[in-house]
Protein backbone atom coordinates (compact mmCIF):
# COMPACT_ATOMS: atom_id res chain seq x y z
CA UNK A 1 0.00 0.00 0.00
CA UNK A 2 3.02 2.31 -0.23
CA UNK A 3 2.57 2.62 -3.99
CA UNK A 4 0.70 4.64 -6.57
CA UNK A 5 -0.03 2.15 -9.33
CA UNK A 6 -0.01 3.41 -12.93
CA UNK A 7 -1.61 0.93 -15.32
CA UNK A 8 -0.86 1.22 -19.03
CA UNK A 9 -3.90 -0.44 -20.62
CA UNK A 10 -1.98 -1.49 -23.71
CA UNK A 11 0.71 -4.17 -23.97
CA UNK A 12 3.47 -2.05 -25.50
CA UNK A 13 6.55 -2.48 -23.27
CA UNK A 14 8.33 0.54 -24.76
CA UNK A 15 5.34 2.74 -24.02
CA UNK A 16 5.21 1.40 -20.46
CA UNK A 17 8.90 2.17 -19.99
CA UNK A 18 8.31 5.73 -21.21
CA UNK A 19 5.52 6.20 -18.68
CA UNK A 20 7.79 4.96 -15.90
CA UNK A 21 10.54 7.33 -16.99
CA UNK A 22 8.17 10.30 -17.02
CA UNK A 23 6.83 9.49 -13.54
CA UNK A 24 10.34 9.00 -12.18
CA UNK A 25 10.90 12.75 -12.38
CA UNK A 26 8.23 13.48 -9.77
CA UNK A 27 9.59 13.73 -6.20
CA UNK A 28 7.52 11.69 -3.77
CA UNK A 29 7.35 11.77 0.03
CA UNK A 30 9.44 9.16 1.82
CA UNK A 31 7.77 5.77 1.82
CA UNK A 32 5.70 6.35 -1.32
CA UNK A 33 6.63 5.14 -4.82
CA UNK A 34 5.24 4.89 -8.31
CA UNK A 35 4.81 1.41 -9.76
CA UNK A 36 4.08 1.08 -13.47
CA UNK A 37 2.56 -1.95 -15.12
CA UNK A 38 0.63 -2.82 -18.26
CA UNK A 39 -2.04 -5.25 -19.43
CA UNK A 40 -0.31 -8.15 -21.22
CA UNK A 41 -3.59 -9.05 -22.94
CA UNK A 42 -4.39 -5.46 -23.86
CA UNK A 43 -4.31 -4.05 -27.39
CA UNK A 44 -1.01 -2.71 -28.84
CA UNK A 45 -2.45 0.81 -28.50
CA UNK A 46 -5.77 2.42 -27.58
CA UNK A 47 -6.65 3.60 -31.07
CA UNK A 48 -10.30 2.61 -31.63
CA UNK A 49 -13.49 2.57 -29.61
CA UNK A 50 -13.18 -1.23 -29.53
CA UNK A 51 -9.74 -0.89 -27.93
CA UNK A 52 -11.11 1.66 -25.46
CA UNK A 53 -14.02 -0.52 -24.32
CA UNK A 54 -12.02 -3.75 -24.28
CA UNK A 55 -9.71 -2.69 -21.44
CA UNK A 56 -12.32 -1.60 -18.89
CA UNK A 57 -12.87 -5.01 -17.29
CA UNK A 58 -9.16 -6.01 -17.22
CA UNK A 59 -8.35 -2.65 -15.62
CA UNK A 60 -10.94 -3.26 -12.93
CA UNK A 61 -9.63 -6.75 -12.24
CA UNK A 62 -6.05 -5.46 -11.95
CA UNK A 63 -7.14 -2.77 -9.49
CA UNK A 64 -9.11 -5.26 -7.41
CA UNK A 65 -6.11 -7.60 -7.25
CA UNK A 66 -3.45 -4.95 -6.54
CA UNK A 67 -3.91 -2.73 -3.48
CA UNK A 68 -2.48 0.77 -3.82
CA UNK A 69 -2.88 4.22 -2.31
CA UNK A 70 -4.05 5.54 -5.69
CA UNK A 71 -4.33 4.39 -9.29
CA UNK A 72 -3.48 6.11 -12.56
CA UNK A 73 -5.02 4.99 -15.84
CA UNK A 74 -2.00 5.58 -18.04
CA UNK A 75 -3.74 6.33 -21.32
CA UNK A 76 -4.78 9.77 -22.54
CA UNK A 77 -8.29 8.61 -23.45
CA UNK A 78 -9.04 7.66 -19.81
CA UNK A 79 -10.51 4.23 -20.73
CA UNK A 80 -12.46 2.47 -18.01
CA UNK A 81 -12.22 5.43 -15.62
CA UNK A 82 -15.79 5.32 -14.33
CA UNK A 83 -15.73 1.53 -14.00
CA UNK A 84 -12.41 1.61 -12.15
CA UNK A 85 -13.69 4.16 -9.66
CA UNK A 86 -16.59 1.83 -8.90
CA UNK A 87 -14.32 -1.03 -7.72
CA UNK A 88 -12.07 0.85 -5.28
CA UNK A 89 -12.30 3.52 -2.61
CA UNK A 90 -8.81 4.76 -3.52
CA UNK A 91 -8.43 7.72 -5.91
CA UNK A 92 -8.35 6.79 -9.61
CA UNK A 93 -6.76 9.43 -11.83
CA UNK A 94 -7.39 9.69 -15.56
CA UNK A 95 -4.37 11.09 -17.38
CA UNK A 96 -6.39 13.15 -19.82
CA UNK A 97 -8.49 14.85 -17.18
CA UNK A 98 -5.38 15.54 -15.08
CA UNK A 99 -3.55 17.06 -18.05
CA UNK A 100 -6.51 19.25 -19.00
CA UNK A 101 -6.73 20.53 -15.42
CA UNK A 102 -3.03 21.38 -15.56
CA UNK A 103 -3.46 23.14 -18.92
CA UNK A 104 -6.28 25.28 -17.54
CA UNK A 105 -3.91 26.46 -14.81
CA UNK A 106 -1.65 27.84 -17.56
CA UNK A 107 -4.13 29.57 -19.84
CA UNK A 108 -7.77 30.30 -20.59
CA UNK A 109 -7.75 28.27 -23.82
CA UNK A 110 -5.91 25.05 -24.52
CA UNK A 111 -5.24 22.68 -27.38
CA UNK A 112 -4.94 18.91 -27.55
CA UNK A 113 -2.46 17.00 -29.70
CA UNK A 114 -4.31 13.71 -30.12
CA UNK A 115 -2.92 10.29 -31.05
CA UNK A 116 -5.23 9.45 -33.98
CA UNK A 117 -8.47 10.81 -35.45
CA UNK A 118 -10.73 8.42 -33.44
CA UNK A 119 -9.19 9.80 -30.23
CA UNK A 120 -10.96 13.12 -30.79
CA UNK A 121 -14.45 11.81 -29.99
CA UNK A 122 -13.29 10.04 -26.83
CA UNK A 123 -11.42 13.08 -25.57
CA UNK A 124 -14.30 15.43 -26.38
CA UNK A 125 -16.58 13.23 -24.29
CA UNK A 126 -14.23 13.76 -21.33
CA UNK A 127 -14.11 17.52 -21.96
CA UNK A 128 -17.90 17.64 -22.00
CA UNK A 129 -18.03 15.73 -18.69
CA UNK A 130 -15.57 18.23 -17.22
CA UNK A 131 -17.61 21.16 -18.54
CA UNK A 132 -14.61 22.71 -20.32
CA UNK A 133 -15.19 21.94 -24.01
CA UNK A 134 -15.85 25.62 -24.63
CA UNK A 135 -12.25 26.43 -23.67
CA UNK A 136 -10.80 24.09 -26.30
CA UNK A 137 -8.96 26.18 -28.89
CA UNK A 138 -7.86 23.33 -31.15
CA UNK A 139 -7.90 19.54 -31.29
CA UNK A 140 -5.61 17.97 -33.88
CA UNK A 141 -4.56 14.33 -34.39
CA UNK A 142 -1.03 13.21 -35.21
CA UNK A 143 -2.30 10.11 -37.04
CA UNK A 144 1.00 8.26 -36.62
CA UNK A 145 1.50 4.62 -35.55
CA UNK A 146 2.47 4.04 -31.93
CA UNK A 147 5.81 2.60 -33.07
CA UNK A 148 6.60 5.91 -34.80
CA UNK A 149 5.61 7.99 -31.76
CA UNK A 150 7.95 5.95 -29.57
CA UNK A 151 10.92 6.64 -31.85
CA UNK A 152 13.06 9.50 -30.48
CA UNK A 153 13.39 11.17 -33.89
CA UNK A 154 10.88 9.92 -36.47
CA UNK A 155 7.76 11.84 -35.31
CA UNK A 156 9.44 15.16 -34.49
CA UNK A 157 8.52 17.00 -37.72
CA UNK A 158 4.85 16.02 -37.42
CA UNK A 159 4.78 16.89 -33.70
CA UNK A 160 6.30 20.31 -34.39
CA UNK A 161 3.80 21.02 -37.17
CA UNK A 162 0.80 20.10 -35.02
CA UNK A 163 2.15 22.04 -32.03
CA UNK A 164 2.55 25.18 -34.18
CA UNK A 165 -0.95 24.73 -35.61
CA UNK A 166 -2.49 24.46 -32.14
CA UNK A 167 -0.70 27.62 -31.03
CA UNK A 168 -2.03 29.34 -34.18
CA UNK A 169 -5.52 28.11 -33.22
CA UNK A 170 -5.19 30.20 -30.06
CA UNK A 171 -4.08 27.56 -27.56
CA UNK A 172 -2.29 29.09 -24.57
CA UNK A 173 -1.26 25.62 -23.39
CA UNK A 174 -1.14 22.27 -25.18
CA UNK A 175 -1.99 18.82 -23.82
CA UNK A 176 -0.06 15.90 -25.29
CA UNK A 177 -2.84 13.43 -26.01
CA UNK A 178 -0.88 10.16 -25.86
CA UNK A 179 1.52 8.61 -23.35
CA UNK A 180 3.72 7.68 -26.34
CA UNK A 181 4.56 11.39 -26.59
CA UNK A 182 6.21 11.58 -23.17
CA UNK A 183 9.68 11.88 -24.66
CA UNK A 184 8.68 14.66 -27.05
CA UNK A 185 7.29 17.27 -24.64
CA UNK A 186 10.23 19.67 -24.95
CA UNK A 187 10.27 19.45 -28.74
CA UNK A 188 6.56 20.25 -28.86
CA UNK A 189 6.97 23.16 -26.45
CA UNK A 190 9.91 24.57 -28.41
CA UNK A 191 7.87 24.44 -31.61
CA UNK A 192 4.68 25.90 -30.15
CA UNK A 193 6.16 28.59 -27.92
CA UNK A 194 3.49 27.89 -25.27
CA UNK A 195 3.49 25.54 -22.25
CA UNK A 196 3.06 21.85 -23.11
CA UNK A 197 1.48 19.52 -20.56
CA UNK A 198 2.90 15.99 -20.39
CA UNK A 199 0.04 13.81 -19.08
CA UNK A 200 2.12 11.25 -17.17
CA UNK A 201 3.59 13.97 -14.99
CA UNK A 202 0.25 15.78 -14.64
CA UNK A 203 -1.46 12.60 -13.45
CA UNK A 204 1.44 11.64 -11.20
CA UNK A 205 1.35 15.01 -9.47
CA UNK A 206 -2.42 14.82 -9.02
CA UNK A 207 -2.20 11.29 -7.61
CA UNK A 208 0.47 12.35 -5.14
CA UNK A 209 -1.70 15.22 -3.91
CA UNK A 210 -4.71 12.91 -3.66
CA UNK A 211 -2.99 10.66 -1.12
CA UNK A 212 -1.30 13.31 0.99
Amino acid sequence: MDRILAINPNRNATCTAGIAEALAGIPLPAGLRFEVTDLPDGPPAIATWEDWHSVALPLCRRIEATPARAYIIACVSDPGLEAARAVTRAPVIGMFRAAVAAALARGERFGVMAFVQPSLARQRRALQAMGVEGRLAGHRPLDLPMETLLDPVAPRARIAAVAKALAADGAEAIVLGCTGLAGHAKAAEDAAGVPVIEPCQAAGAMAMLAVM
